[in-house]
């Protein structure tokens, strides 16, 4: 299965990083093809809403940004995994810009499963990026393969890394 992997912790060694590389060993460990993009070191406005996209442009957005390198490889995904830290109660939004890019093209042609990682400094903050990420499954037709949440006394244990190989070995 071809995975990508969006990565959008602007912190490089920080907790949602490792989440998304731990998830990236386990799925190519079972023979998976895997793609991890860090979305917070790309250059990604948000949609401007102008339609340009759904008009002349045929599906192509007009804002010629990072966005660009990631329109081909969302289009080849089969699977999807987000890997986002919790800001004040919601993905953060280096991972939002991505999602709501893909407004041009509706959703991606070939992904059929998603996932979830999210981290944070507090627990209890995870229902709004959950009830998205479950909106953008249903509207994208993708099951959803589960959700691994990490707060602070959580973070880079085994205990997560179990969870996170447990989510991969369900592709």
């Amino acid at each position: 299965m071809n995975i990508l992997i969006l990565q959008a912790s602007p912190r490089a060694k920080g907790s949602t990083a490792w989440m998304a590389e731990e998830y990236k060993k386990a799925a190519e460990a079972a023979g998976h093809q895997v793609t991890l993009v860090n979305v917070s070191r790309k250059k990604i406005a948000g949609c401007l809403a102008c339609e340009y996209c759904h008009t002349k442009g045929n599906g192509a957005c007009i804002q010629k940004d990072d966005m660009q390198e990631l329109y081909p490889l969302m289009a080849e995904a089969e699977a999807l995994v987000l890997a986002a830290p919790i800001y004040y109660f919601t993905l953060n939004a280096q991972i939002q810009a991505p999602i709501q890019r893909m407004y041009c093209v509706n959703k991606p042609a070939k992904v059929t499963k998603m996932a979830l990682l999210m981290s944070s400094y507090s627990p209890g903050v995870y229902d709004g990026a959950t009830a998205e990420f479950r909106d953008i499954c249903n509207y994208w037709e993708a099951e959803n393969m589960g959700i691994v949440t990490a707060k602070i006394d959580e973070q880079k244990t085994d205990a997560t890394r179990q969870k996170i190989i447990a989510l991969a070995g369900k592709l």
